[in-house]
């Protein structure tokens, strides 16, 4: 059973205690038991976004009146979504912040109009989103993207490549953040784009040790209409960084139920274990491990925590702390879940079993929204300017 104790916190309020009760057991009554088929990833992933639609836990990743839970998004909310999501399987949990990240731009800068056509559809699990920012050489160095849009009449036309694209093939719409010479040197623009327009194509698709969908798209000539702008033109970069602001503590979450599921499966298999007559839990050397792996856990728990309360009591940014929730908890799951192979032995790198699929997991988290050396310089850039704005 896992630990819920945390919930007792102050971070959260009781209506956070009963949505987390709530949410363990659909949790147990409706994921669990669909098929985890790692073959057909996007029917599985087209699965769980309906299941989550249906079970009104999409609600929570976009803001009423169009469709959503809050008026405003409640990152303490999105994180145990996808902390109890992640512990019990780590697609369930991509389905779940993709429908925010997707949507995110939209939710906090986008027009009633654009809030009203996709919002209400990402709510109910009826259409999939995606969020296109990285290029072949534009990772984590963001501002270096090639992709372009220019102004016609009517409208804007795109045209570049973005890859490591979740939800590529699947998805109904994409937000593609691109340059906008017209603004300046340092002008972006984001932009919704249907999945069926004509100038947009699913050119690749890529597979990971970890598999969900992912793909490379490229827009040549593709059209979209004026109200298809996200927030202004040239302020594209304030809308990418605003939004990853709000959704970067929920990676370290989603990482934090990876290293909870791991803590779990360790606790039991060395309470019935036997080696040398006794159960490993009597050796203290994994009670040492045990000890660490508890403390990684609770010690990213209040990082993450902290952030989203941070955010939700009426911080306007949370850089700092969302990257140091981010970095820490993608971490230390990374450390929690290889002590937990290292204590199963040969049993912990079998194929599909838990603690093994839990190592394929976590990789991916200490690179995308910003990899733990990007977020290393985040905090110290955040540190320095907050010491250089100190009076003396």
């Amino acid at each position: 059973m896992p630990d819920r104790t945390f919930l007792s916190w102050p971070f959260f309020t009781d209506e956070h205690r009963a949505l987390a009760a709530e949410l363990e057991v659909f949790v147990r009554r409706e994921v669990a038991s669909l098929p985890h088929v790692e073959t057909n990833v996007d029917a599985a992933c087209r699965a769980l976004v309906r299941v989550l639609g249906e079970g009104g836990w999409l609600m929570h990743a976009v803001t009423a009146p169009h469709g959503g839970a809050r008026e405003r998004l409640d990152v303490r909310t999105l994180c145990l979504v996808r902390e109890t999501l992640a512990r019990a399987w780590g697609l369930a949990d991509f389905a779940f912040a993709m429908q925010g990240l997707g949507t995110g731009p939209i939710t906090l800068f986008g027009s009633d109009a654009l809030r009203e056509r996709y919002l209400p559809l990402v709510a109910s699990g009826e259409r999939i989103a995606a969020f296109a920012l990285s290029e072949p050489d534009a990772g984590s160095d963001v501002a270096a993207m090639t992709t372009t849009a220019r102004r016609v009449d009517g409208g804007f036309v795109i045209d570049g490549v973005k890859t490591w694209i979740s939800n590529a093939g699947i998805a109904d719409h994409y937000v593609v953040f691109c340059r906008f010479p017209h603004a300046g040197q340092r002008g972006y623009a984001a932009f919704v784009v249907d999945a069926d327009n004509p100038g947009l194509r699913v050119a690749e698709r890529i597979d990971v040790i970890a598999p969900h969908p992912l793909g490379r798209i490229e827009l040549t000539e593709c059209r979209v209409d004026a109200d298809a702008l996200v927030g202004e033109a040239g302020a594209g970069m304030r809308v990418a960084l605003g939004t990853l602001d709000v959704f970067r503590p929920t990676v370290g979450a989603a990482a934090l139920g990876f290293a909870r599921r791991a803590l779990d499966e360790a606790l039991g298999w060395t309470r019935e274990r036997q080696a040398f007559g006794k159960a490993l839990n009597e050796f203290q050397l994994i009670q040492a491990s045990l000890g660490e792996m508890a403390l990684e856990v609770d010690a990213s728990a209040l990082l993450v925590y902290r952030a989203a309360w941070a955010r939700d009591s009426g911080a306007e940014r949370i850089t700092r702390e969302a990257a140091m929730a981010k970095l820490y908890a993608t971490e230390a799951a990374q450390r929690v879940i290889d002590t937990a192979v290292q204590i199963f032995g040969g049993r912990g790198v079998v194929s599909g079993a838990p603690v093994e699929t839990l190592y394929r997991e976590i990789r991916a988290l200490r690179i995308y929204e910003g990899t733990s050396e990007i977020q290393k310089l985040v905090i110290a850039g955040q540190l320095l300017k907050d010491e250089a704005a100190r009076p003396g």
